[in-house]
């Protein structure tokens, strides 16, 4: 069913406000379920302080140099892996963002994402929103998907991805989630697959 663009900023502005002081998925809240959920994590809770770390740099660098980069620049780390998203107005605005995000600690890639446009609004942003939270919600439910490893953010209705895969199968199974729901334009996966364990190792763990 294709609802009105009324009823898409409406939901998407609700589940911004449902879900804004939430972690990776949108289901940790508070200090001690994050520490729960980074233990059952890929990079675990070492890992999880050390890429919140580097965000939290990344936004004081930004709120330092310009705080537009704030409000359009959206910042994802995962194992040292910045990913930049968003929409900025001018080609100096993105390099400055990406130059920044070099600087903070800890940082091993930054993944350039952002789009230099002159269009998009509230009705965008909150259809964005929504998208990622639809998402969200089907990985988290699929019982084929280990979530908590992977983080999402959409822009413009490409859908941007990031974290750890167990597989290709998993992966390809976040994937066809997103293409499911409507609004989704594009698919960007930066995710990484999960490295296979050695025959060795493997069946000594049996």
């Amino acid at each position: 069913m294709i609802r009105s663009p009324l009823f898409v900023l409406m939901t998407a502005l609700f589940a911004v406000l449902s879900v804004q002081a939430c972690g990776p998925l949108g289901f940790v809240v508070g200090a001690g379920a994050s520490a729960g959920m980074a233990a059952y994590q890929e990079r675990g809770v070492e890992g999880v302080a050390r890429d919140v770390r580097t965000s939290s740099n990344v936004f004081e660098l930004y709120s330092r140099s310009d705080h537009t980069l704030i409000k359009d620049v959206g910042v994802e780390v995962y194992e040292g892996r910045v990913l930049l998203t968003g929409q900025v107005k001018t080609e100096v605005e993105r390099a400055e963002a990406v130059r920044l995000a070099w600087t903070a600690i800890d940082v091993k890639d930054v993944i350039n994402e952002i789009h230099v446009t002159q269009t998009g609004g509230l009705l965008d942003t909150a259809r964005d929103a929504w998208i990622t939270a639809q998402l969200e919600t089907k990985i988290t439910f699929d019982d084929r998907i280990f979530a908590i490893n992977y983080t999402a953010e959409t822009v413009g209705g490409t859908v941007y991805l990031i974290g750890i895969a167990q597989n290709k199968e998993e992966l390809d199974r976040v994937k066809n989630q997103a293409r499911t729901i409507p609004y989704v334009r594009h698919i960007i996966s930066h995710v990484r697959i999960k490295a296979p364990m050695p025959d060795n190792q493997a069946n000594g763990a049996k």
